[in-house]
């Protein structure tokens, strides 16, 4: 049986991992959270440690706007509007922190919606 603590350990190491990787780029970091019920993502700027801009599926299922915030089309949406909100904000480039998470699903799809909006990385 596996210990809560180690699989929490494991999750801890791939996405330092992951973020070790990207340190390497000056570019801001879209970094993804995924619950069970919704999905997050930030883009931040580690070189001046702040968040440029946020989004998650929290609001647009409040609002009636989704019907599920932890699907892929809630993840597509909220890709999308992040991808809206780092054009606003400047940013066109980014570096892809999936944190640790396997890049499939939610995750992609999130990813493929802010490519198709416009988002480089």
């Amino acid at each position: 049986m596996v210990r809560v603590n180690d699989i929490t350990a494991r999750a801890k190491r791939r996405a330092m991992r992951v973020r070790r990787k990207l340190r390497v780029s000056n570019r801001p970091r879209l970094s993804v959270f995924r619950s069970a019920r919704y999905i997050y993502c930030q883009l931040i700027d580690d070189q001046q440690h702040r968040t440029l801009a946020q989004s998650d599926s929290m609001k647009p299922v409040r609002a009636g706007q989704l019907t599920s915030g932890g699907n892929v089309e809630a993840a597509k949406f909220v890709g999308r509007e992040i991808a809206e909100k780092a054009r606003q904000a400047g940013v066109e480039q980014v570096v892809f922190d999936r944190g640790p998470y396997k890049f499939h699903g939610r995750v992609k799809a999130l990813a493929e919606a802010a490519r198709e909006a416009g988002l480089k990385f």
